[in-house]
């Protein structure tokens, strides 16, 4: 007889803020929050910031009064040092655990299945990734990932829990799931929500009672599987093995306007770059590339420009030699023909790849001869980037001053990936 299904869902309270503070002690118990790409809004807030009613998504120029009246410490997005944070914490979830399916930088599914005393084997990991790594965690655990989801947003609302909740009682979840609003549910958007109230379904428990038929009929089969999840019937197997991706984005917001073409094709030229770096680090090729860029939507008083333009990549490739000159050729196409007159400035450019395989299933061409020389210069170029950091190697397309480059007025020292700044004890 097969033991009875138990998955666990860790997530790092406030990761990124809990990032920052692992090596800088004075950002304890202050109101700390982390920003967005080009320093534009709050992404992360720590629990003293969002007590002080600073909001998700706040733009931080309509915050600055509170955060210099509060003292809020504020930082600009460190995505090396949070990836490489996740990246420790995820390894020591992987001796707690057989199988671990790894859900975003800050939340993974491990399964429990069989483990006595479950309760004190998810405090004793919590407080083993607090001793080696520094961040705290939250453990909810139930008997399908749906409930497992909602047994860690309890935890992580009401303290009296401890960071641990086994959602495993009748009269407990009952009592917990009339209680969570129906919006709350793991994967019950804001359209379906607004369906389920007009059936008079507004709670976690009401979704569960709700007859599979009537599921289907307002969210498909997806929100069957929700109702059955709910009901503790596992419709969601632990994916250890991340799926292939159908399509890959590199997009980023310019610190200045960009208003030239030169400049424009140096910043699509660095996004292109970094595009073809993580084809590789996936094993894939791309068939498509689509080039994008855009002025400021929010200043109409400017003069408004939205492009993107679509090319084949024949044959499928992920040198950044072909991804680079594709983009390039895709700015100059859809340049406006009026910029000698018009003072555009364009504020987000990017690319996006598509049609995305397996490098080893590339169809072959006649007369496409792959050129091994081309895979062993990737291959330098990746082992030297990855050797001593980041655009240590680059095409001169991306130019040298990077003016394009978004805005990290308060980024922090990358502590754990980079010699030069690694911390110092006096």
């Amino acid at each position: 007889m097969s033991k009875p299904k138990l998955i666990a869902l860790s997530d790092s309270a406030n990761f990124y803020v809990s990032a920052e503070r692992i090596f800088d002690p004075t950002l304890a118990n202050v109101p700390v929050i982390v920003l967005s790409n080009n320093d534009g809004c709050a992404i992360a807030r720590s629990d003293e910031a969002k007590a002080l009613g600073i909001r998700m998504g706040a733009p931080v120029h309509l915050i600055r009064d509170k955060i210099e009246k509060h003292g809020v410490r504020v930082f600009s997005s460190n995505y090396t040092l949070y990836g490489d944070i996740s990246r420790r914490v995820v390894d020591v979830y992987r001796s707690f655990s057989p199988a671990i399916e790894i859900y975003s930088i800050d939340e993974s599914f491990l399964d429990f299945t069989g483990i006595p005393a479950p309760e004190a084997h998810a405090a004793e990991m919590i407080a083993t990734v607090r001793r080696r790594i520094g961040v705290p965690v939250r453990v909810g655990m139930a008997s399908t990932k749906t409930l497992a989801k909602v047994a860690n947003d309890l935890a992580k609302r009401n303290p009296i829990f401890g960071g641990v909740l086994h959602l495993t009682n009748a009269d407990l979840s009952q009592e917990l799931l009339s209680r969570m609003a129906v919006g709350d549910v793991w994967g019950i958007g804001r359209k379906t929500k607004e369906k389920l109230a007009r059936h008079g379904i507004l709670t976690a428990a009401d979704l569960r009672d709700m007859p599979l038929r009537q599921a289907r009929q307002i969210g498909t089969v997806v929100l069957e599987r929700t109702v059955l999840e709910l009901q503790g019937e596992a419709c969601m197997d632990l994916e250890e093995v991340e799926p292939q991706r159908k399509g890959m984005a590199v997009t980023r917001s310019a610190g200045t306007p960009m208003k030239d073409l030169d400049t424009l094709c140096e910043a699509i030229s660095a996004h292109a770059s970094r595009a073809a770096e993580k084809l590789r680090r996936h094993g894939l090729v791309a068939g498509h590339l689509t080039t994008l860029f855009h002025t400021n939507p929010h200043r109409q008083d400017r003069p408004q420009f939205n492009a993107s333009r679509t090319v084949t990549l024949q044959p499928m490739t992920n040198s950044t030699f072909d991804l680079v000159s594709a983009a390039k050729s895709s700015v100059r196409a859809a340049w406006p023909k009026d910029a000698d007159r018009k003072d555009y400035g364009f504020i987000k450019a990017g690319v996006i790849l598509g049609d995305l395989i397996a490098e080893e299933e590339k169809p072959q061409s006649l007369f496409d001869a792959p050129d091994p020389s081309t895979a062993r210069l990737m291959q330098a170029l990746d082992a030297v980037n990855d050797r001593f950091g980041k655009k240590t190697l680059m095409t001169a397309a991306e130019g040298v001053q990077r003016s394009g480059q978004a805005l990290a007025n308060h980024r922090s020292p990358r502590w754990t990936t980079r010699i030069s700044d690694l911390p110092v004890v006096r």
